[in-house]
């Protein structure tokens, strides 16, 4: 069995409605619908603790493209095949390669306020809204990029727009879910948006997952990032 519970290592089981659980690491107490068939449950701070490096990372990042930067927080202990963690990564990738590719931003405040806006997007949220966390991040960075704000009117439309793209794309793949590849394919599709409606090009490159080994719901060759020989 590959990674699953972070306790141990157990399937993960979902249910319909929310339960009472308690961390199995800080021992909070919360209704979730995620925990590991033999009981574990572990809460978003639990799971991401650590996640606080992205910043420290991206602010010494030179690189114009999104995955080559999201690939190197991927390699981070803190950063697991699933989980929250990605609804931070997303967006912060995006805003680092952004910057460097000339647009017009201040990048640590904008990576606090990624922060801030990614770690209130649950786990399972893919599954239980209808609206993967990666997806949601990818809006954020161009809500952020924007200056959106409930009252604007462009950025508004814009952040919209760039969500429902996202989520389009990861829609039309279908699920189960994977976080590595809803990553990904947030990033092209937000890659492609900003040089539409920005004018800023940060590099696209051609994604080759590394990750399936490592995924219990692999979907193989379905996936639009398998590699050949899979």
């Amino acid at each position: 069995m590959k990674e699953e519970c972070l306790i141990c290592k157990a399937p993960l089981e979902y249910l319909e409605t929310d339960e009472m659980m308690e961390c199995a690491i800080c021992h909070k107490k919360e209704n979730s619908k995620t925990r590991c068939v033999k009981g574990h449950y572990v809460c978003n701070e639990c799971h991401t603790a650590g996640m606080d490096i992205i910043i420290g990372m991206c602010m010494e990042e030179s690189s114009k493209n999104p995955i080559e930067i999201i690939e190197k927080i991927m390699r981070q202990p803190f950063c697991h095949m699933h989980g929250p963690e990605h609804h931070v990564m997303v967006g912060s990738a995006l805003l680092t390669a952004y910057k460097n590719a000339n647009g017009d931003i201040d990048l640590g405040q904008a990576l606090v306020e990624m922060m801030n806006r990614g770690k209130s997007i649950p786990g399972g949220a893919c599954g239980f809204w209808g609206a993967c966390g990666a997806g949601l991040s990818a809006g954020m960075f161009v809500s952020i990029i924007s200056r959106s704000t409930p009252l604007a009117e462009e950025p508004f439309a814009l952040s919209h727009l760039m969500t429902s793209k996202a989520l389009g794309t990861i829609g039309t793949v279908g699920g189960p879910r994977c976080c590595k590849r809803d990553s990904f394919l947030s990033i092209l599709a937000a890659v492609d948006f900003v040089k539409e409606y920005f004018g800023i090009e940060m590099e696209r490159p051609k994604v080759v997952c590394n990750y399936s080994s490592q995924n219990n719901q692999c979907i193989g060759k379905r996936c639009p990032f398998a590699k050949v020989s899979e």
